[in-house]
């Protein structure tokens, strides 16, 4: 019987991993934003290039793309600037370098700094090393205490 109850587990569990619909990932251009609309609701990661055919931006949005579940579940909001030219408001925040990438918590501080493309695995666990994320993290699931 408990055969039966395996296969028949690993013939449908595929589907039910498929069933789920998939977000698409929503870059905001950093144009026209400031770091003030997110505080407190939302952990900006902010990804720099000097152009949107830099191989490392290209890569890096290839990395936040395959899985923006896990980057929504964390209220982390993708903010994109490739125009140094432009001045953005977070550009002159942040003060970039060519290829940069920023990870900054609810509160508004500038948390991780990445001169190289990151995987999601990665930024998902710096996140959740965050003491805003563990506090936010106990009151979600009070029983991990």
């Amino acid at each position: 019987m408990k055969r039966l109850q395996i296969l028949v587990l690993t013939v449908f569990l595929p589907f039910a991993a498929a069933a789920e619909p998939a977000e698409p990932l929503v870059l905001i251009d950093a144009q026209g934003v400031t770091l003030a609309e997110f505080l407190w609701l939302k952990r900006p990661i902010v990804v720099f290039a000097d152009s949107p055919n830099d191989p490392a931006f290209t890569t890096q949005i290839e990395f936040l793309s395959q899985r923006p579940a896990a980057l929504a579940e964390r209220d982390v909001v993708v903010i994109v600037d490739t125009d140094p030219a432009g001045a953005s408001f977070v550009r002159k925040k942040l003060r970039p370098r060519g290829f940069s990438l920023v990870l900054m918590d609810k509160d508004g501080g500038v948390e991780i700094r990445k001169p190289r493309p990151w995987d999601v695995r990665e930024i998902t666990r710096a996140i959740d090393k965050f003491p805003l994320a563990r506090q936010e993290m106990l009151e979600r699931y009070p029983s991990g205490r």
